[in-house]
């Protein structure tokens, strides 16, 4: 007879702290998601490039979505807990008390959010060091990293600078609000602070760029204890932890992953027997998962280290334990579509339109395409429009934060049909985009062969047909739309010890949906828009040596 244990139904909650909203999921150990909730939380932005969140508010919100989630279910069989998050910059004291990050002195602001640019000057003087650490950053480090914010604080706000206890990357602050213990994530540490699996923290770094107060506690501000995710965290959820959360004292709470990373676990490991694909029958480092909300991550892993000019990494275990991660990306894309739906002149008439129909204003542009598309396929009607789309600057490959958006080929028309052309240029300059680091990945020794979509925009049909087409790839979508979330929960999953290891649980409780392959018929259509594109930033280069002439 099975065991008890074995025939039980067990459940695992994933909590995702995502850049506006925070949310939970009740999952099964099938990958199911059984019940889903969500909150938003506050975004301060004092001024251009600052951007600024509570801790306090995060938190409060992870409970109350974790609540909602877990209302009736018997609590014997919630089996673990796994946190995800943006890489944002916590800070606290000595206390765990939060510290202002702002000139204004206001505490409760305690967190500077990832796509935060403040740092810009001080992520210039990081990258003319030219240290060897930065070899794994894709030869430059972002702005949007943790070491040049802790130099912009250091510079600017000395007072909370000597008050500092911790820095705690968002998901780390989370796991430690639930064990009350002060451990990292391999992931956070790995990808945002310049830590390697091998050596560990690099004295000389920190030293070099003017941080050599962080060196002399033994790194105790940002970690000293690392560990790898999907590990259990100490003794498991806190009496305090548990009663904010409606959890049992004492169930597994797995060491955390950035949010784009558990998107990518929650979909880069799915079975795909069946459906055809040219991944199938080949090893995972076949495949990009390619994570999309307000900004894009695309995820690619190998046995052994593969340095890509421009992209992130290689990370060693960072997100699959035993592989090497890299990891590309889009600074603004669904905030970039939001951009420029919301600011275009027809805007109103669109919002007016799609509630009348009982539609999403991009459901009704999706619908409207069709309409004025005739006997063209849709895409093409960009043939004289083009997009370059780093609003927000180019996090890969270039690994330009200066570069600015363009657009190429407007008229004097200000009507709903040009507000849809807007529209599907940029969807179409965010795939372009996608295509230009899958070729650096490429370039560099990676084979792809198939895309892995997750997040918001992957529930966007145009936006996931346009990247079949302009990369010519496959594109899978997961069963559950909610990828990010059932990958918190499988760290979750993995911390209980019901599965032997993470890549067991990938295969388990990630699902494909559906298919959706590229039309090969458009593809010289789209080699074309795409060295246009090429030729767009050439031409801001070029505009701008004139100019700086």
């Amino acid at each position: 007879m099975p065991s008890e244990k074995q025939t039980a139904v067990t459940y695992y909650v994933g909590v995702d702290v995502g850049s506006a909203s925070v949310r939970a999921a009740l999952v099964d150990g099938f990958g199911t998601v059984l019940a889903h909730a969500e909150q938003p939380i506050q975004v301060w932005e004092p001024q251009p490039d600052h951007y600024e969140q509570s801790s306090a508010d995060i938190w409060a919100a992870c409970c109350s979505v974790t609540k909602e989630v877990v209302r009736g279910v018997d609590a014997s069989q919630i089996r673990g807990l796994g946190f995800d998050a943006t890489c944002s910059l916590v800070v606290v004291d000595k206390q765990f008390q939060p510290l202002a990050v702002n000139s204004e002195g206001q505490n409760h602001r305690n967190v500077i959010m990832w796509m935060d640019h403040r740092a810009a000057s001080q992520v210039k003087r990081i990258n003319a060091t030219q240290h060897r650490v930065l070899n794994y950053v894709g030869g430059a480090m972002s702005v949007e990293m943790q070491p040049p914010k802790l130099l912009w604080i250091k510079e600017n706000l000395p007072e909370s600078w000597e008050k500092v206890g911790y820095f705690f990357d968002l998901p780390d602050f989370l796991s430690w609000k639930a064990t009350g213990v002060t451990a990292r994530s391999l992931c956070t540490v790995v990808c945002k602070w310049t830590y390697t699996s091998d050596r560990g923290w690099d004295d000389s770094f920190w030293k070099m760029i003017g941080l050599e107060d962080l060196v002399k506690d033994k790194y105790e501000k940002i970690g000293n204890l690392v560990l790898s995710p999907g590990e259990a965290v100490g003794k498991g959820l806190t009496p305090d932890a548990a009663e904010d959360l409606g959890l049992p004292e004492g169930i597994a709470v797995a060491a955390s992953l950035i949010d784009a990373h558990a998107g990518g676990l929650g979909v880069i490991g799915a079975d795909v027997k069946g459906h055809n694909l040219p991944c199938e029958n080949q090893p995972i480092t076949s495949r990009v998962a390619m994570i999309c909300g307000t900004s894009s991550c695309h995820m690619g892993v190998s046995e052994t280290p593969i340095f890509v000019p421009g992209v992130w990494g290689p990370y060693f275990s960072a997100m699959v334990p035993g592989l090497w991660l890299n990891e590309g990306g889009q600074s603004a894309t669904g905030k970039l579509i939001d951009h420029v739906v919301r600011g275009h002149v027809a805007f109103p008439e669109l919002e007016a339109k799609a509630a009348a129909s009982a539609h999403s204003i991009y459901t009704y542009l999706n619908s409207h395409l069709d309409l004025i598309k005739k006997s063209l396929p849709v895409g093409f009607l960009t043939v004289d429009l083009h997009v370059w789309p780093d609003f927000h600057g180019n996090r890969s490959p270039l690994t330009d934060l200066t570069l600015k958006g363009m657009v190429v080929g407007l008229t004097l028309s200000r009507g709903l049909d040009e507000l849809a052309l807007i529209y599907l240029a940029t969807i179409q300059a965010i795939a372009l985009g996608t295509r230009h680091i899958l070729e650096a990945m490429q370039a560099a020794g990676h084979e792809i062969t198939t895309l892995f979509l997750c997040g918001g925009l992957s529930k966007n049909p145009l936006f996931v047909q346009m990247h079949a087409d302009i990369t010519g790839k496959p594109v899978v979508l997961s069963k559950e739309v909610e990828s990010v979330l059932v990958g918190a929960a499988i760290l979750g999953a993995c911390a209980s010890g019901d599965f032997a290891s993470i890549q067991e649980a990938m295969a388990k409780m990630g699902r494909i949906g559906r298919v959706v392959q590229p039309n090969h018929e458009h593809k010289r259509f789209y080699d074309k828009k795409y060295e246009v594109f090429l030729k767009l930033v050439e031409h801001q280069r070029e505009y701008r040596s004139i100019m700086n002439s």
